[in-house]
């Protein structure tokens, strides 16, 4: 089973439609779960595709467009009506805070659970990190202040070989050094290797989330390979010209930036009301960057 898996919820632009729902995304790293943006409909998408809303406890806003927040209020009132306890952590512009303070005072007034805000800025910087894993934020260019931000799991533990360490007869107390790099020295000061001792660790995991944007070819270095970049496609290339008015990307922009950032995949999205026949999006896309996957919604798609 996969530890890293990324769960699309809406992966539409503004205007609605029946195909698709507004924007919002879950990352699902090790049961622990964090939403990225929260359009209309997103907790009734949440429960579709069997998530834990207990498990819930970071929402990061790219910006602050209804098509990527107007699902909040909903979306913390039930949580209040399903007695969530505890903490959820909303990243957002202090813009945000101040909004949805107040929403949230006249809708939902007496919550079970601390809700508190964690202020970005439209700048580079690392906005969470824990012992394992480590987000941060990337300026974008839109009509409103909006980032996108950067998933990345920490170097992992080498794997212990246990019928070496049974033959050296390492004490348990010194096996958390041994996985982190450290060699043993046994009771007669012989220096056994690491290497001999455990198998190198998984390789570590990333995920990029480039929300609504102009075009930016120097984002791509700042991305770096990921193993999996979101980056809108709002538009075709053939409407390029409406893209770069309204601060929105091509799906030939887009396969760019993940070409030139060495991402090993590219997941489309934010697909504009006017087309009609989402495989364009990926046909444009492969043009430029072979390894394309087609957005939808209910789409999960596993990193490891």
């Amino acid at each position: 089973m996969s530890t890293f898996t990324i769960h699309t919820l809406g992966c539409g632009s503004a205007k609605p439609t029946l195909r698709h729902q507004p924007s919002s995304t879950v990352i699902n790293y090790r049961e622990n779960l964090f939403m990225i943006d929260c359009g209309e409909g997103t907790q009734h998408a949440f429960q579709k595709q069997r998530l834990k809303f207990n498990r819930l406890r970071h929402i990061f806003l790219t910006h602050l467009h209804g098509d990527h927040v107007l699902g909040l209020p909903g979306l913390i009132s039930s949580l209040g009506l399903m007695g969530m306890t505890g903490k959820i952590t909303i990243h957002t512009f202090p813009e945000g805070k101040r909004i949805f303070t107040r929403i949230f005072d006249f809708f939902a007034p007496s919550l079970p659970f601390e809700i508190e805000f964690n202020l970005i800025h439209k700048e580079e910087a690392v906005i969470l990190d824990t012992p394992s894993l480590s987000v941060r934020t990337l300026p974008l260019e839109h009509r409103v202040p909006a980032v996108g931000f950067v998933f990345e799991e920490k170097e992992k533990l080498r794997h212990i070989r246990r019928d070496m360490i049974d033959f050296h007869k390492v004490p348990v107390a010194q096996i958390r050094d041994i996985k982190e790099g450290a060699d043993f020295i046994n009771p007669e000061g012989k220096i056994i290797p690491n290497a001999h001792l455990t198998s190198p660790a998984d390789p570590s995991l990333s995920y990029a989330h480039i929300s609504d944007t102009a075009y930016m070819p120097d984002i791509a270095k700042k991305i770096g390979p990921v193993d999996l970049l979101f980056h809108e496609t709002t538009y075709l290339d053939i409407n390029k010209a409406d893209a770069a008015e309204r601060g929105h990307s091509t799906a030939r922009q887009a396969a760019t930036v993940a070409r030139d950032a060495g991402a090993k995949a590219l997941l489309t999205g934010h697909y504009s009301s006017r087309y009609k026949d989402d495989s364009e999006f990926l046909k444009e896309a492969r043009e430029v960057f072979p390894n394309v996957i087609l957005n939808n919604e209910g789409l999960v798609t596993p990193l490891d």
